[in-house]
């Protein structure tokens, strides 16, 4: 160590500048002190003024391992023991703390009055200040001359603003129970009300995937070789690669086979390997039907393939798009899929024809197709930045929208109101919009900052989530869940190293799976279950059960 550093070192150093500066005292006391026998410690004490000890603080020095600081994150079982984790706060949870904190700090400083006052930028204020602003520049006027603080006399009776005088029972004054002179919180009336008020309670959002499938890690050994070796999940915007059925097997196009996963045995089966055929073939997409076990595939050929997932059999093929089919959708046993030819074919399963309508309105590659099977509705999203929604098996669209400018691929239906269709768009536009197709005008939009890959709408709940890729900030990659109509962000999921391309979610709504070029799946529990719904009451007395 450097001696300059060491503090015996420097405490000689104190002692060779105080003999040096008192020569009288050192020569008397100094050597009788070093040199004669041991005695008692001297009261006298000796202050140094110019003289600190500096600590050497090397770059090497870990300081959390040094003095034992507790980590930001959720801490992980050790050897020695097993410290619980903290629970993160979600992104609604700091929203609502941030308003509380606000409106506690507004009553604290400026008084009950502060939630209206136009100095603080109340709802009420900003509209009317931007009135006023308009009108200001429209007709030019001299400066308002009334002061912006009034000032009394002490002496005059006032109620002063903020002062806690309530009337309760006629009581005023010093007579109200509610008088801050006889309060024993350090806090207001009014702020003790806010927080003491009822809130509702927001819901618990695990941050990390329950099931991640990756190869170092995996137990699923066959699926490790064939399902995620490197290059099997392909980092393409324009593919849809995964898709949950309703008797939860989890469908995944990897290359030129399709593998199916059950959820409730673990199971993988391999349905097809098109590499078998002549001339080879890969998925670019697949579409389970709403209810049963048909599953539908759409090769880079563009033929699309139909499979019975029971007995792993295809059951027929189906051809005319000249180019690869990477998006399909179901409504009964109607068949809809877009390909890069810029078509859309209506294709029924029951007949022996190919197709029965076809839909020439996109100018460039269909990338998004979904049905709204209440409403008999498809909506279409290109590569040309417009969306298109068609009434029934029309050939005209019905709407076009045009406001997004870029790719639209994410595109789901709402199914608790009817009409609400949402759309994201790509890189270039970030946006999701909310549209009513009963009357087709645009509701609303949120600007995510961020390549929206994928939207769909919770079961269980009016929540939305979406996926995102490519990013100007630093979040990217991420997965989001809004809330709708009030387009809150109650949590924001991340994990995934690449585009997160494709999205399903099991039969129950309680899981989402997600996909990404970083050749893993992860599971997340994003939702609770469904409320179950009350049942009529059967009871004799109910005279509504016996209405003939």
């Amino acid at each position: 160590m450097d001696p300059r550093m060491d503090p015996r070192g420097l405490d000689d150093h104190r002692l060779a500048s105080a003999s040096s500066s008192h020569p009288s005292r050192a020569s008397s006391s100094t050597p009788a002190s070093l040199l004669s026998a041991p005695s008692s410690p001297s009261k006298k004490r000796i202050y140094y003024a110019d003289a600190r000890f500096i600590p050497n603080r090397d770059s090497g020095i870990d300081l959390a391992s040094s003095f034992q600081l507790i980590p930001d994150g959720p801490s992980t079982p050790n050897s020695k023991g097993k410290r619980k984790a903290t629970q993160p706060e979600n992104d609604a949870q700091k929203d609502e703390a941030n308003k509380t904190f606000n409106k506690l700090l507004k009553t604290e400083l400026f008084g009950p009055s502060s939630v209206d006052s136009p100095l603080l930028g109340s709802p009420s204020s900003r509209a009317h200040s931007s009135t006023t602003s308009n009108s200001l520049s429209a007709t030019p006027s001299t400066p308002s001359t009334k002061p912006l603080f009034s000032f009394s006399s002490p002496s005059r009776k006032r109620n002063a603003i903020g002062e806690r005088e309530r009337v309760i029972g006629g009581a005023q004054g010093l007579d109200s129970p509610t008088h801050e002179r006889y309060s024993v919180s350090p806090v207001r009336y009014e702020s003790q009300k806010l927080l003491l008020s009822p809130r509702k309670p927001q819901r618990q959002l695990s941050k990390v995937p329950f099931k991640v499938l990756d190869a170092p890690e995996l137990a699923w050994r066959p699926l490790v070789s064939l399902l995620l070796g490197p290059g099997f999940i392909q980092d393409d915007y324009y593919l849809n690669l995964v898709d949950w059925s309703s008797k939860n097997v989890l469908g995944v196009g990897l290359g030129s086979c399709v593998y199916l996963w059950s959820a409730v045995t673990s199971k993988v089966t391999k349905l097809c390997d098109l590499n078998e055929n002549n001339p080879a073939d890969s998925i670019t997409s697949i579409s389970w039907v709403e209810k049963g076990a048909q599953l539908a595939i759409g090769t880079k050929s563009g033929a699309v393939q139909i499979w019975d997932a029971d007995k792993c059999k295809m059951i027929r093929t189906m051809t005319g798009h000249t180019a690869r089919v990477g998006a399909l959708a179901w409504n009964d046993a109607i068949l809809s899929s877009g390909s890069h030819d810029r078509l859309i074919y209506h294709r029924d399963v029951r007949i022996p024809q190919h197709y029965v309508t076809k839909l020439a309105g996109h100018r460039q590659e269909v990338c998004g197709l979904k049905w709204n099977t209440s409403e008999n509705q498809l909506a279409s999203g290109g590569n040309d930045n417009k969306l298109f929604v068609w009434d029934k098996m029309s050939e005209q669209p019905l709407y076009r929208f045009t406001e997004h400018v870029a790719a639209i691929k994410a595109i789901s239906w709402n199914p608790h109101q009817h009409g609400i269709l949402a759309s994201g768009g790509g890189t270039a536009d970030m946006k999701i919009r909310f549209w009513n197709t009963l009357t087709g005008s645009l509701l609303s939009e949120i600007d995510t900052g961020s390549q929206i890959c994928n939207l769909m709408w919770s079961k269980n709940s009016n929540e939305l989530v979406s996926t995102h890729g490519f990013s100007a900030g630093q979040v990217q990659n991420q997965i989001c869940i809004w809330t709708f109509p009030s387009r809150q962000q109650v949590a924001t999921l991340t994990g995934h190293t690449y585009r997160v391309l494709y999205l399903a979610m099991s039969p129950d709504g309680q899981v989402i799976v997600t996909g990404a070029g970083d050749e893993t799946l992860r599971f997340w529990e994003a939702f609770k279950k469904r409320k179950p719904e009350k049942k009529g009451d059967s009871s004799v007395l109910n005279t509504f059960a016996h209405i003939r």
